[in-house]
């Protein structure tokens, strides 16, 4: 997928709530203005890619507990010069989860989301405030499959009951993207 593709993918995506139409825009502004949206080295704003990952009967979601937020979080990553972001999605799925058979459910945009992320450190290094303008996809994995940490970023990976997917996150403001 080029740059167009994926712009024309976000373009036909009908958001879900006013928030995600004023994120949407912002995100088409800014891959349209800026050649650098799919890179880090972009320290205000940078692409990103989630995969919101259920099971085959969709009664569980999997979830990473991320060490950096100290909170059981949905996969996903920064898309670093990829643009077809459902391949990133999966990628960041697999990566930190460990599922090998991770598929999309729908090949459509699941939600767009523009997402705060606060000054921290990683790998020693500090990270300034930035945002990441993420795009989500909705996959199903094999939830027999033998799940594992990717330890430079969670410390847990497991399958949790949708129902009580809010117990176990402790970021606030999150809360309202997963109840999406």
């Amino acid at each position: 997928m080029n740059r167009q593709e994926l712009l024309n993918q976000i373009e036909h995506y009908t958001p879900f709530n006013e928030q995600e139409e004023t994120d949407k825009q912002l995100i088409l502004n800014w891959i349209r203005n800026n050649t650098n949206a799919f890179s880090r080295e972009n320290t205000v704003a940078h692409m990103t890619a989630s995969a919101w990952v259920v099971n085959q009967d969709k009664s569980k979601i999997l979830m990473v507990y991320h060490n950096i937020y100290d909170s059981w979080s949905w996969c996903g990553g920064h898309s670093d010069g990829e643009k077809d972001l459902l391949k990133n999605a999966l990628k960041e799925g697999k990566e930190e989860t460990g599922v090998k058979k991770l598929s999309p459910l729908l090949k459509d945009i699941f939600s767009i989301e523009v997402l705060s992320v606060a000054e921290h450190i990683k790998n020693g290094k500090r990270i300034k405030a930035h945002k990441h303008l993420n795009v989500t996809y909705l996959c199903v994995g094999d939830e027999e499959e033998l799940l594992r940490c990717k330890p430079d970023e969670n410390s847990g990976v497991k399958w949790i009951a949708i129902d009580e997917l809010e117990a176990y996150v402790k970021e606030e403001h999150m809360l309202p993207i997963y109840r999406k």
